[in-house]
């Protein structure tokens, strides 16, 4: 049996060809290059590489980086080793993680565009392709915590990807001095050229304890984070020298002041070292992983809370997060952290329905088409909804054999009410509470002709399903609001999406009024507030209001720490509902959850916010919230989707598995009901002359029968593709159809491998065909920069009045989004 291949791949981009603000990157890295001579060095004298099994990039570009990626990743069936020093970046509308190559530039706009860039997501699906044994990630970079999402999302086999970066999520840090490596660089060389059997657990810890007392750009501590399934370790270096045992690992944590219980199972971790973290880790199944994070020697790994909340709320329960990571109740006596917490958000109907019928699912996936862990995220210990009236839909018919509990708090902890936001631009309203939303919309359009409506999507976050709940209170159909609202494309996601993306060169921002959380307008939002058109708060009295609740969530056969993690969760809870963590609530701009609701903050409104604005509405009720998502989905009446795959021999590498052609289709389809019609096309020249084939037809189906189908589709070797034919026959079916009125999509699922047959006038007649149409077509690429402006995708999604998804994006959950926009969505 031939010995097992190890290989290493070292990237460093140390210039960039494109440094001119505001698309280039900041600036060249010259420290990045003595990363690669040393890093290399430090390898071959370890002797788990030699000179044959080692590739260096020196800032390759975007296509040089994924040729050599692929290579290594095929050639490896031992230990692959991969290396990234750069640039990294993560797009404003998000929090995966980019690694910038050579000819990285940025184009910001209705979603952020990395040009030359790599999103660490792709990286690890390519990685995971190999038959390595073992697979060995090293970001240097900022940002690069980021990339722990990506493998906390991943079901795949993870236990083969040990991950080690440089710095904790969403910070930036220092390259240092030019003549030297890059600070992270420097300590992981020196480590590695010790004598010895060097770890990658042994290492991680080792780096964690050398980085102490450094800083970030945000001024705070600079901490390397990894991430490892229990008991998974790797060898990296084994000096030929005689060594000394392997060091345990120092691991540390991120912040309550804990229970005795607590502190004593942390002591009496700490002297029985690793092979607690790793039996009590294990017992724990696919719940709970402890963070790898450390703070002082002797310190055992502390318990890392996964919290999930409402998009809306995902920036404030961040920063209250932070803030208790370094805070004293989260230290115990003899100086060690006592938790770490991991803060994620998700589509709040996705998240009700995962807990009421799919927590066995989310435990356990089996299938592609329904995957909490890849939809919503990681099984969480603690959920903090928009609303109390959530917990009681998620409890409403719940599945028999449901997998998770939920223990709710009594009440709300915060408060924030759902206001009609009016630029200063738009004449003043004499009065501006007391009144229904329906009569403040009456009166603003009385006041000026032009003033424009927007709310964000209702099955995102809970601030647009309470806004609709008084929307629908005095109409005769949803179908009459929806029209009068003014969304030229599907609604934004979150309040702080929607101004972000009203447009300035056509004063649109000047005359539209929002309808959005409250303390959105002291906090803001990232996309340069400043420049955002200041608007009034008017309280609708018939709204509920936006109100943070805490939820523990308990998981079958996830007990095998309970009452360390118990305690964990009660001491981050009592911080946050009654204690500092208020703080983080006041800076946002809430309000108090109780009596007359005056604002937290005691230094004042915010500009545009009245201090005490009367009674406000009283909680949302799960009736109510329930009626006003089933009335906004049943809106158009069952809706029409018409698929396009892509069949041709290029999409052969992007075909099998969930992010492949077919399982993105397959995973849309559940917002698709058995009262919508949608049909499927295989898009790729047949031997009889055609374009296509179809797999399903345009009507109804049942779910079951249509995933088998699509499971039989198989790419066809050496056929191409056709776009311009089977975009034009698409349009022009649906248009024959459009008769009855009902929502339709067209979505074109592809690599772009063939759009260079879709040029000049053909790529104008169905620009020509999409505008007239009426019909929004999805264009979805599963290639990088595919949206970009001026590229066929992107102008034919927006000749539509659709979308454009691509590699640069989270495709599975937009695409899913679309659909669902569409469809009744209805169970089958």
């Amino acid at each position: 049996m031939s010995p097992s291949k190890n290989r290493a791949l070292l990237v460093g981009v140390s210039t960039y060809e494109d440094k001119q603000p505001p698309r280039g990157v900041p600036g060249d890295l010259p420290a990045v290059e003595h990363n690669l001579t040393m890093l290399r060095r430090a390898l071959l004298r370890g002797g788990v590489f030699d000179e044959d099994s080692i590739t260096v990039c020196r800032s390759p570009s975007q296509d040089e980086f994924n040729d050599a990626l692929h290579t290594v990743a095929a050639e490896a069936d031992g230990l692959l080793l991969l290396y990234f020093a750069g640039h990294g970046a993560t797009p404003s509308s998000g929090d995966r993680l980019f690694l910038q190559m050579r000819n990285a530039r940025v184009i910001a706009g209705g979603h952020t565009v990395f040009h030359g860039a790599v999103k660490y997501d792709d990286v690890q699906t390519v990685l995971l392709s190999s038959p390595a044994e073992r697979i060995v990630v090293v970001l240097d970079c900022c940002y690069a915590g980021n990339a722990g999402l990506a493998w906390e999302h991943e079901y795949r086999d993870k236990r083969r990807v040990l991950l080690l970066m440089s710095v904790q999520a969403n910070h930036r840090i220092d390259a240092g001095d030019a003549a030297t490596p890059t600070p992270f660089t420097a300590e992981l060389v020196q480590l590695l050229e010790k004598p010895g059997k060097l770890s990658f657990r042994w290492l991680s810890g080792e780096l964690r304890e050398r980085m102490a007392g450094r800083q970030t750009m945000r001024r705070e501590p600079w901490v390397p984070q990894s991430r490892a399934e229990p008991g998974q370790d790797a060898l990296l270096s084994e000096w030929p020298e005689e060594t000394a045992a392997v060091k345990q690992p120092i691991v540390s944590p991120p912040p309550s002041r804990p229970s005795a219980l607590l502190q004593r199972l942390r002591r009496r971790a700490a002297v029985l070292g690793t092979l607690v973290l790793t039996v009590t880790a294990f017992a724990l199944g696919s719940y709970g992983l402890y963070a790898l994070v450390g703070s002082s020697p002797g310190c055992a790994p502390p318990l890392e809370l996964r919290l999930l909340t409402d998009p809306d709320l995902e920036p404030t329960v961040t920063a209250a997060a932070d803030a208790y990571l370094t805070s004293e109740e989260n230290t115990d006596g003899d100086g060690c952290r006592v938790s770490g917490i991991t803060v994620y958000s998700a589509r709040s109907a996705d998240v009700v329905t995962a807990l009421r019928e799919e927590s066995e699912a989310w435990q356990e996936p089996r299938a592609e088409e329904t995957n909490p862990q890849r939809d919503v995220g990681p099984q969480a210990d603690i959920w903090i909804p928009g609303s109390p009236a959530d917990v009681a839909r998620a409890e409403h018919d719940r599945d028999t054999n449901t997998k998770a509990r939920l223990e709710a708090e009594g009440r709300p902890f915060a408060y924030s009410p759902i206001v009609l936001a009016v630029p200063t631009d738009v004449p003043a309203a004499a009065q501006r509470t007391g009144r229904s939303l329906t009569a403040l919309l009456d009166a603003l359009r009385g006041r000026a002709d032009d003033a424009e409506v927007r709310r964000t999507d209702p099955e995102f976050a809970d601030s647009a399903l309470l806004a609709t709940i008084g929307l629908y209170a005095d109409a005769d159909g949803a179908l009459d609001v929806e029209k009068q609202l003014d969304q030229p494309r599907p609604p934004a996601d979150t309040a702080a999406g929607l101004l972000c993306e009203l447009p300035r060169n056509d004063t649109v921002d000047d005359r539209t009024a929002v309808l959005v959380p409250e303390f959105l307008l002291k906090t803001g939002v990232r996309c340069d507030s400043a420049r955002r058109s200041p608007r009034l708060a008017e309280y609708p009295d018939d709204v509920p209001g936006l109100e943070p609740t805490f939820v523990r969530v308990r998981w079958e056969d996830g007990d095998g720490d309970l009452a360390a993690r118990d305690a964990a969760v009660a001491d981050f809870r009592a911080w946050l509902t009654d204690g500092p963590g208020q703080d983080a609530f006041a800076q946002a701009g809430f309000r108090a959850a109780a009596g007359p609701r005056p604002l937290l903050d005691g230094s004042g409104p915010a500009f545009g916010v009245l201090p005490a604005p009367g009674p406000l509405q009283e909680s949302a009720g799960l009736n109510e919230m329930e009626t006003a998502l089933k009335d906004y989905r049943a809106a158009h009446g069952p809706g029409r989707v018409l698929f396009l795959l892509d069949g041709s021999g290029s999409m052969a590498s992007l075909w099998d598995g969930p992010s492949g052609g077919p399982g993105l289709l397959k995973q849309s389809l559940g917002g698709l009901g058995g009262q919508d019609e949608y049909g499927v096309r295989m898009v790729a020249d047949t031997p009889d002359g055609d374009t296509y084939e179809t797999l399903l037809p345009l009507t109804t189906h049942a779910r079951g029968d249509a995933v088998k189908k699509v499971d039989q589709a198989e790419v066809r070797p050496g056929a191409d593709s056709d776009p311009h034919a089977a975009l034009l026959a698409a349009l022009d079916e649906m248009a024959d159809r459009g008769a009855d009125d009902r929502p339709q999509l067209i979505v074109y699922i592809t690599d772009s491998g063939d759009h260079d047959r879709m040029t000049g006038g053909k790529l104008d007649e169905v620009l020509t065909r999409a505008e007239s149409a009426d019909v929004p077509v999805a264009m979805v690429s599963l290639r990088s920069g595919a949206c970009a402006a001026g590229k066929p995708d992107a102008r034919i999604s927006a000749a539509s009045g659709g979308r454009c998804l691509d590699a640069d994006d989270d495709i599975g959950k937009g695409l899913s989004a679309e659909v669902e926009r569409t469809g009744l969505g209805e169970d089958q």
